[in-house]
């Protein structure tokens, strides 16, 4: 056997998924992660979102290539638009029974979170009338037990943690379906959405935010991965984003800087395109990227262009996956967007 096989292996049965476990509106606290040594410095992560299951999907072989411990899906992992449980459940049988994604869950752990599409609601949030079944049947579709204790809690926010003699890994799944607030829709032409200042109004709700500042604050790891369907930084298109709550924005930073978490970087989906944002915050001596991995099956070709103050690099508007590779001991992470036949499109360096 490989030593990269081997060491495959062995991270693999250092996963543990954790999640919140208490229903009431303080922090919820989390389950212990399964824990094991393994010799390996730098963990290597695949992510993306938009996955149509009746569209081929010709990069399951190539994310398999690159020998991933997890592979984190970031939302929109079938397109189900519906509040019908029965086809619900049909369409991720069917996803769990392609033939490549089968593969990679022999090989990988699986984690990650539903955007609107997997939800049931398109652009949906709190007003969805069937996301207490439609959980449900998430949690089937990546393998949760029906004793895990996050068959019992609201949303499906949930923390994976991935241990090494040299540190630890965490990986925050957060929910930004479940809880959100009702959209303030654009008079603006070719503007779906606008931003909007009501206070009241909430995007994660306020059990999960007291669980996620709460894991940050306590957080011991040299890395830590927020995951989020829609886009944290990129603020100036129409449609949905975190800068549609600005003042859930401000609460982020504010967290993340006053828990003293080192290496938080964000992964999203969503939107059918590829981006690396990046920007600096007042009070953290790192900055924030938020590497956005869109889509699987189908993509924005159409793409012609939008503003995005905190781009770096270019937009990619083919189909393709992400790469994280997390260096424990140099502390540096190397992002790859890499599409068919394992090309490498673009890539981002950050050291922490």
């Amino acid at each position: 056997m490989k030593k990269s096989q081997i060491f495959r292996t062995l991270l693999l049965v250092i996963i543990g998924l954790s999640a919140a476990c208490s229903i009431n509106r303080n922090a919820s606290k989390q389950d212990k992660a399964q824990k094991a040594n393994t010799t390996s410095e730098v963990i290597r992560i695949a992510f993306g979102s938009c996955n149509k299951t009746d569209s081929e999907n010709k990069l399951w072989d190539d994310i398999l290539a690159n020998e991933p411990v997890m592979w984190i899906w970031g939302g929109d992992n079938i397109y189900a638009d519906t509040d019908d449980v029965e086809k619900l459940r049909a369409m991720y049988l069917a996803q769990n029974q392609i033939e490549g994604y089968r593969k990679l869950k022999e090989n990988t752990m699986v984690t990650g979170v539903w955007d609107d599409h997997d939800y049931g609601l398109n652009d949906g949030g709190e007003e969805f009338a069937a996301k207490n079944e439609s959980q449900q049947e998430f949690l089937d579709f990546m393998g949760i037990s029906k004793n895990d204790s996050r068959r019992e809690i609201n949303g499906i926010y949930s923390k994976a943690e991935i241990s090494t003699p040299t540190g630890l890994v965490n990986i925050y799944n957060l929910d930004t379906r479940y809880f959100r607030s009702k959209l303030k829709k654009s008079t603006e032409r070719n503007r779906r959405y606008e931003p909007d200042t009501t206070s009241s109004k909430t995007l994660l709700g306020k059990t999960q935010w007291a669980w996620l500042e709460e894991e940050l604050t306590n957080s011991r790891a040299e890395f830590n991965l927020i995951i989020s369907s829609i886009q944290f930084l990129s603020s100036e298109h129409g449609y949905e984003k975190w800068a549609n709550f600005p003042h859930e924005v401000e609460k982020m930073k504010e967290i993340i800087v006053k828990s003293g978490a080192k290496g938080v970087l964000f992964l999203s989906g969503d939107r059918h395109i590829s981006e690396f944002s990046k920007t600096s915050i007042k009070g953290l001596n790192y900055p924030i990227i938020d590497f956005t991995s869109s889509g699987l099956t189908h993509s924005y070709t159409e793409y012609s262009g939008e503003p995005n103050k905190y781009r770096v690099g270019k937009v990619v508007n083919t189909v393709s996956f992400g790469i994280i590779e997390l260096d424990l001991t140099a502390k540096e992470v190397t992002m790859k967007i890499l599409t068919d036949g394992n090309v490498l499109l673009q890539e981002l360096k950050q050291s922490y």
